[in-house]
């Protein structure tokens, strides 16, 4: 059947060249798991793309919205966590796969002539990504978002000349407020997508023109070219689907817990970025007064300027890495700062005990019911209802103290506690406290 259809489209639609171009590319040395990357990212801009529309139909970019409308594709949507965590760990995969794509091509040399225009658009490629990321952060409206925006948008203020007018140009007027969110969301939605998918066809273009670069030594290019299908597909395909999986089991296992609502006079709180700027976020604790500009713009853009014109700065003709070690060092001294600063850096966020905001917003709930005046917990309290201390060992499932706390009668006949008048919202930062409710270890 499938043949038939695709038969009666080729008569009308002329489909072999397509296929010509899409799938009989010969690949150097053959198909090789290596060449992966490139589909798992494409992949994951699709995952990406479909996930974010799905959150986006429920999503509203107002101060007084944002945060509530998150809260509500968590709690109410059927699978709405799910989706937000397929999007949520398919940014961190897509960060990681892009890197490893420009990994590749960087030990393989494949940025060599001809092929330095697509390690150019490659280049550009990922710092879309990473901008994709650094949008998107602000959306929830949380205080982690919120104060991560201020920092990252008053970075962009120290760059001499164009600083000032490019943090407004961010902010949409002095301050981070509606307009910084409505700007964000539309430069993540719209701007950002339309430029990835240009640079993506362009991308694929030039692969087109010059071709695979292949293996690196000669040996095993002279083996001969084989197709990109099927073996490199099937590969492509096995990978993805492994990616798949990782991603959906993150998202399905660990939960995106929100921090309160953004507060812009809680001038306190210390916000943590995602993992991916980890690295850059311990930079910057190293670089303090008149050097701060070192670390806020200058690094970055040198760093930028020489990935985008490395092509250039190389030019030792030879692809085999070991034959590269000026590169090759080059390439490993990078990889080791950065992998050394973020290594630092979560260490020391591991260090630093992290309370849920839940369980301090479900202790003032549990104070202003007046819970203490029958319950006791580590001896202070009544006595006139079970203490409380361990309760989060002994009841240790969540689902039972909500249905209590909605209606003790239904779990504890004949208890004497009331039914109270309790938000979704106290009913889930009760609970929470609740369960951290445990004997010391």
């Amino acid at each position: 059947m499938s043949s038939r259809l695709y038969n009666w489209l080729d008569a009308r639609l002329d489909l072999k060249p397509v296929q010509r171009t899409l799938l009989d590319e010969p690949i150097p040395g053959g198909a090789s798991w290596i060449y992966v990357f490139g589909s798992v990212t494409l992949f994951l801009f699709v995952l990406q793309a479909a996930t974010g529309m799905f959150l986006a139909l429920y999503y509203a970019p107002t101060p007084d919205h944002a945060y509530d409308s998150v809260r509500f594709i968590e709690t109410d949507i059927f699978l709405g966590w799910m989706v937000r965590g397929l999007h949520h760990w398919g940014a961190s995969a897509m960060v990681v796969a892009i890197g490893l794509h420009m990994l590749q091509t960087f030990l393989y040399g494949a940025y060599k002539a001809p092929r330095e225009v697509m390690w150019m658009v490659g280049v550009c490629l990922f710092l879309i990504v990473m901008t994709f990321a650094f949008t998107g952060y602000l959306l929830p409206w949380d205080q982690t978002a919120y104060w991560a925006t201020q920092i990252g948008i008053n970075m962009v203020g120290t760059v001499p000349l164009i600083g000032d007018i490019a943090s407004r140009v961010l902010r949409g007027g002095e301050i981070l407020g509606a307009l910084t969110l409505s700007r964000f969301f539309a430069i993540h939605v719209l701007f950002l997508p339309a430029i990835l998918l240009t640079g993506i066809a362009v991308h694929l273009f030039v692969l087109r023109r010059v071709g695979p670069a292949g293996p690196w030594t000669d040996d095993r290019a002279s083996l001969g070219a084989e197709t990109f299908a099927p073996r490199q597909v099937y590969m492509d395909a096995v990978v993805i689907a492994g990616v798949f999986l990782v991603v959906a089991a993150l998202a399905w296992s660990i939960p995106l817990p929100l921090t309160d609502k953004a507060n812009p006079s809680d001038t306190s709180f210390v916000p943590v970025p995602e993992w991916y700027f980890l690295f850059y976020y311990e930079l910057l604790k190293y670089v303090h007064g008149p050097l701060e500009p070192l670390a806020t713009w200058v690094l970055p853009l040198c760093v930028i300027l020489v990935m985008l014109f490395w092509p250039f700065i190389d030019r030792n003709p030879v692809r085999n890495p070991i034959r590269r070690p000026v590169a090759l060092g080059s390439g490993l001294l990078f990889l080791l700062v950065v992998f050394g600063l973020l290594g630092i850096s979560i260490r020391n966020l591991y260090a630093v005990p992290r309370a849920d905001p839940a369980v301090a917003r479900g202790r003032t709930v549990y104070a202003q019911l007046g819970c203490v005046g029958c319950h006791r917990i580590h001896g202070e309290g009544g006595a006139v209802a079970p203490d409380l201390s361990t309760v989060g060992d002994t009841r240790p499932d969540r689902e039972w103290h909500l249905k209590h706390f909605r209606d003790p009668q239904s779990v504890s006949p004949g208890s004497f506690m009331p039914k109270f008048p309790l938000t979704d919202r106290q009913l889930n930062d009760l609970t929470s406290y609740m369960l951290s409710l445990k004997r010391a270890t």
